[in-house]
C-alpha cells in the first residue's frame, strides 16, 4: 500500500504554478465550502493553497500531508494562526494509520482531500483512514480527475494512479464505509486545456500563460458549469457521509 509522491520537482511546481490562479483556488474552496462544518481536516495540504481560505474564513482547521518538502511552506505560512489545529506528516495509505494518531480518530466532522486521492495506489485504505479520523455521521469531500480518456502526460508526470468517474468514486466510497450524498462535475472548460496541451502537445507541467488566462476568465467557467456539472468537467467532486 503505497502513495506514488512523484517526481518533487514536478509537484512543487505545478503547486507553485497553481499558486497565483488565486480566482481559480477560491472556486474550488468555495464550491466545497457549503459541504464543511466544525473541526476540519485536509488531507494533502500541499503548500496551502486551498487551507488560506479556510483560515481567512475562520474555519478550525487541521493541514496534513505526507511530502516532508512542503511543511516549511506551511508553517511560514500558518503557524501562530489561531485556527490552527495542527500540522501533521500522515501517509493515509499506511494501514496503522490509526495506531500512529489515536488522538485524532473521530475527532472531525469534515475531512477534504482535493487532487490527492489519485495519488493513491489503495485509495480504499486511504477513505477508511479518511473514515477513521471522523466522527459518525462526518463528511469526507472528495475531488479526483475525471475520466480516463483524459488521462496523459500531466498525469503521468505527477504520478496520478487512475482518474474517475461519478460511478467509479461512490462505489470506492461506499466500499470504504461512506454514503454519497452529493456528486458533481468541476470545470468543464479545463477538459480542453487539459487535453491539447497533455495529450497533443505532451506537456510536462500545466502552462503558466495558459493557466493566467484560465485564471482571469473564471468567472465566465462559473456560469458555464452551472449548465454541465451534472454531466462532465476535468474533475469530479463527491461529498460523503460516514455511516
Amino acid at each position: 500500500m503505497t502513495i506514488k509522491t512523484g517526481n518533487s520537482k514536478y509537484g512543487t511546481e505545478t503547486l507553485e504554478v497553481i499558486s497565483q490562479a488565486k480566482k481559480f483556488n477560491r472556486w474550488m474552496f468555495e464550491t466545497i465550502k457549503p459541504h464543511c462544518s466544525g473541526k476540519v481536516l485536509e488531507i494533502g495540504s500541499g503548500i496551502g493553497n486551498i487551507s488560506e481560505y479556510f483560515f481567512e474564513e475562520g474555519f478550525d482547521i487541521t493541514l496534513s500531508d505526507y511530502e516532508n518538502s512542503y511543511f516549511p511552506v506551511l508553517r511560514k505560512k500558518f503557524e501562530g494562526k489561531d485556527n490552527l489545529g495542527g500540522i501533521y506528516l500522515m501517509d493515509f495509505s499506511d494501514k496503522d494509520l490509526a495506531k500512529k494518531f489515536p488522538d485524532l480518530i473521530e475527532e472531525f466532522d469534515t475531512a477534504f482531500a482535493l487532487n490527492v486521492v489519485e495519488h493513491i495506489e489503495d485509495h480504499l485504505q486511504a477513505l477508511e483512514n479518511a473514515g477513521k479520523m471522523l466522527k459518525k455521521g462526518g463528511k469526507v469531500i472528495i475531488l479526483v480527475p475525471a475520466f480516463q480518456s483524459l488521462y496523459n502526460s500531466f498525469d503521468e508526470q505527477l504520478e496520478h494512479f487512475r482518474r474517475y468517474t461519478g460511478k467509479s468514486l461512490k462505489a470506492v466510497l461506499e466500499a470504504a464505509g461512506f454514503e454519497v450524498v452529493h456528486s458533481q462535475y468541476f470545470n468543464f472548460m479545463a477538459i480542453f486545456g487539459w487535453f491539447f496541451s497533455g495529450k497533443v502537445l505532451r506537456k510536462r507541467i500545466i502552462p503558466n500563460n495558459q493557466l493566467r488566462i484560465f485564471n482571469a476568465l473564471v468567472p465566465v467557467w462559473r456560469v458555464l458549469d452551472l449548465f454541465t456539472s451534472r454531466f462532465a468537467g476535468v474533475s469530479v467532486i463527491q461529498v460523503a457521509v460516514k455511516k
